[in-house]
């Protein structure tokens, strides 16, 4: 099969396409037609050798490197223990890497069945992002109707995908993006966005709360951020941090963390043990996936390009220019 590996780490010019051996689905795994995949922050930290990929399933060790943690296809094959899934069903998921190919594997209980209101290639948008949103708004930060959350870079990936699963459980969202995306934001339902380059987040949030706060900070930046999420969250808040866009390192002020009983998680998705994977996989699926067949979520594709165009689709996502996701097509169907 055709696949992208990495070539060493560094710039775009260490994605190569190249031909490896195809995976093998295990007892409990499926065999999946890639037909599209998405590009997300961490395949360009990968990329540059800051975020090891695990040993890809379906290989046998030494591996290729082949980045990629999300997609949608159809099944080509099943283990003999799989009971769920049949040849031919749409599937779509998350996985530790492995999705820049034609083929993967991923175990059966992992596994999503694509809405029937979304087109298989554009459902490859779906699964890192949203799954990722639910996790730290409600699964972690406990969100619920009637609350408030604050989302950094609302233009994202995951920022359009939390701003839609805010406005669907009845919360309030407050978005931060740049000054050319707030539109955008406000177009899927933030109900506050702030231009983070000319506004004070704190004190934009404390007037829309009325001086409470927030209930929920959902952080993809890090960095300096970090303080000014704390004086932005209501007493008893949550702040989940998911990505570190403006650095992993940083002073904070902990004696403000103190009196506001806050809590402060950090969280990823790809470092879980296989158990957790399919626990929030299913619970996402039970819960969140029956509202993009009402229209009340959806995936936001700011672009698409071909497996064989991997090195551009890196290259645009590193100037910051999307709002939503890069799309990648790998398979015609």
């Amino acid at each position: 099969m055709r696949a992208v590996v990495l070539n060493g780490y560094g710039e775009i010019d260490v994605l190569q396409l190249a031909d490896v051996a195809d995976p093998v689905a295990g007892p409990e795994e499926v065999l999946v037609e890639v037909v599209a995949t998405s590009l997300n922050r961490a395949d360009l930290l990968q990329r540059r050798g800051l975020y090891p990929s695990p040993t890809l399933a379906g290989f046998i060790p030494p591996a290729p490197e082949i980045p990629g943690m999300e997609f949608a296809g159809l099944v080509a094959g099943v283990g003999s223990l799989v009971s769920g899934w049949a040849v031919g069903d749409n599937i779509m998921g998350i996985v530790g890497g492995g999705s820049y190919a034609e083929k993967l594997v991923i175990h059966e209980h992992q596994a999503l069945r694509v809405p029937s209101e979304v087109s298989l290639a554009n459902a490859a948008a779906i699964p890192e992002v949203f799954i990722t949103a639910f996790d730290a708004l409600v699964v972690q930060g406990g969100l619920t109707s009637g609350r408030v959350a604050l989302v950094h870079a609302g233009a994202s990936g995951v920022g359009t995908a939390a701003i839609q699963i805010c406005k669907a459980i009845g919360a309030r969202v407050i978005v931060t993006a740049s000054k050319g995306k707030l539109e955008a934001c406000r177009a899927l339902g933030a109900d506050l966005a702030i231009d983070y380059s000319a506004e004070d987040f704190v004190l934009a949030v404390r007037e829309f709360t009325s001086g409470t706060g927030v209930d929920v900070v959902l952080d993809v930046i890090g960095g300096d951020y970090v303080d000014r999420n704390i004086m932005s969250i209501r007493v008893g808040g949550r702040i989940v941090q998911v990505g570190i866009m403006g650095g992993g390192r940083t002073e904070v002020n902990i004696g403000m963390l103190l009196p506001m009983r806050a809590t402060l998680i950090g969280t990823v998705l790809r470092a879980r043990p296989l158990a957790e994977k399919i626990a929030i996989s299913q619970r996402f699926a039970a819960e969140l996936l029956p509202l993009f067949d009402s229209g009340l979520l959806r995936p936001v594709i700011d672009s698409r390009y071909a497996l064989t165009d991997i090195a551009l689709a890196h290259a645009y996502m590193e100037t910051n220019a999307n709002v939503g996701k890069i799309v990648i097509d790998v398979c015609a169907v």
